[in-house]
């Protein structure tokens, strides 16, 4: 169907119907994912049909979850904190609409998402007083890409009650549709938004040039998913699960040394009880001649070392591959090392954070130059997202490395401010504004000593 002119609303739900079955289809596959994410994937397989309900139990325990840290490792070194083009004015007004917009916390959830799921977006669509931003996680959001990689074709987003909405590069459809239920697809309206292209932008974890033509998995798997942080961890949670299984039986069942009588019986419960408390048993022979024959033992209990052994090697290989710090996955610390020693330890993890912090800044001033667009103002094409530092390096010598580039390289200090750890967007503009007041009066003071001379 050609773009470019606005849909009927016949042709709308026509394009609905078609976006909602490729909707479906990733639908199942993001769920499954989320499943891992968040600690409710399927229990062990190897446990029988039949087991008492104390196994089941310890199963539902034993799904000890490490997604969580990987993602949250990297969320929490990907945060956005400021804006700079060439031109102040048109800066400001574009952060001035991301701050509206609450970005400062709702940029977690789409960083979020695209370390999981491998791909999240954002909805930019005019507003009143400022246009307005809005992360879409990819479980309700479909996007259909032509030829054009940075802005899709077609976009179709789930609502609440049925509702669907389609946005294509002239306006927002609504759409009533409820393929479960007899009733027909209805047309609600159409909202247009003149920006020339269909207000959707993509943010990914990491660019592959074959996911759109992913293989099969030879052994027949049904999820053949690679995208995101969570595909490639699935088999080292599913051990890690395992392992912890076998731990809890293990401590349950053989974890502590067990008593055996030989030769003797009790006549009821509370006798058995009894004995099993006592710490000196005085017990009678069953033997009619009264012969003495009762013999007193234990079983050695179960090494659990192994298990935990064992679960530890895995939580370090998914350290290896996710390249988070070890000390984050298994929380082993007992010394803490310096911050010039943190630098060492946290640098895979910091290279990492880098490449995402080039693939979703350009999504990020992507969605910067759309609010420009929106406000029918113009940004440069070399603007770009200032991000929070958060690497483990010490304050002092970081402070006297940037005072170092001052003097030796005669930089200006006011534009090494902004890589001064911590220090705000809110920050620096006081910190400028009151560096121009000072500057004006010098300048004041320095006319009127002139004139007096």
């Amino acid at each position: 169907m050609a773009q470019g002119k606005l849909l009927k609303s016949g042709q709308a739900v026509d394009q609905v119907k078609e976006l909602h079955g490729l909707h479906l289809a990733e639908r199942q596959d993001l769920d499954h994912l989320r499943r891992y994410w968040k600690g409710r994937q399927k229990l062990p397989a190897v446990i029988p049909v039949g087991t008492p309900g104390e196994v089941k139990v310890m199963a539902r325990s034993s799904r000890v979850n490490i997604m969580s840290i990987v993602i949250n490792s990297l969320v929490q070194a990907t945060y956005v904190d400021g804006y700079r083009a060439k031109g102040d004015a048109e800066n400001q007004a574009v952060w001035n609409a991301w701050q509206a917009n609450r970005m400062d916390a709702r940029q977690s959830a789409i960083h979020r998402a695209a370390y999981a799921y491998g791909v999240s977006y954002a909805v930019v669509l005019p507003g009143d007083p400022e246009p307005i931003i809005r992360g879409v996680s990819p479980r309700t959001g479909t996007a259909i890409y032509g030829e054009d990689p940075d802005w899709p074709m077609w976009f179709l987003e789930k609502a609440d009650n049925g509702l669907w909405k389609l946005l294509d590069d002239k306006a927002t459809y609504f759409v009533q549709y409820e393929p479960d239920q007899s009733k027909p697809a209805e047309f609600i309206e159409a909202r247009e938004h003149n920006l020339g292209v269909t207000p959707v932008i993509r943010y990914l974890d990491e660019h592959d040039l074959d996911d759109e033509d992913e293989i099969s998995p030879e052994d027949g798997e049904r999820y053949a998913l690679t995208r995101g942080q969570v595909a490639p961890l699935m088999p080292l949670q599913d051990q890690i699960d395992l392992t912890t299984f076998a731990l809890q039986i293990a401590q349950h069942y053989s974890g502590f040394r067990q008593r055996y009588i030989i030769g003797w019986t009790a006549d009821n419960e509370a006798e058995t009880l009894k004995v099993g408390a006592a710490r000196v048993m005085a017990l009678k022979s069953e033997d009619p001649e009264g012969n003495k024959d009762i013999k007193v033992g234990d079983f050695a209990q179960t090494d659990l070392r192994g298990f935990i052994e064992s679960r530890e090697a895995t939580m370090r290989h998914v350290a290896t591959l996710s390249q988070t710090p070890v000390h984050e996955v298994i929380g082993d610390l007992a010394n803490p090392p310096a911050a010039e020693a943190l630098v060492a330890i946290d640098g895979s993890r910091n290279r990492k954070v880098g490449e995402r912090h080039s693939s979703l800044g350009e999504s990020h001033e992507q969605t910067f130059s759309l609010v420009a667009r929106a406000k029918n103002i113009s940004v440069s094409d070399d603007a770009e997202v200032k991000w929070r530092d958060t690497s483990a390096r010490a304050f002092t010598s970081t402070i006297e490395g940037l005072a170092m580039v001052a003097e030796k390289l005669q930089v200006p200090a006011d534009q090494l401010w902004e890589r001064i750890p911590d220090v705000t967007k809110p920050e620096l503009d006081r910190w400028r504004e009151s560096a121009q007041q000072e500057s004006a009066f010098d300048r004041l003071t320095a006319a009127l000593d002139r004139q007096g001379a």
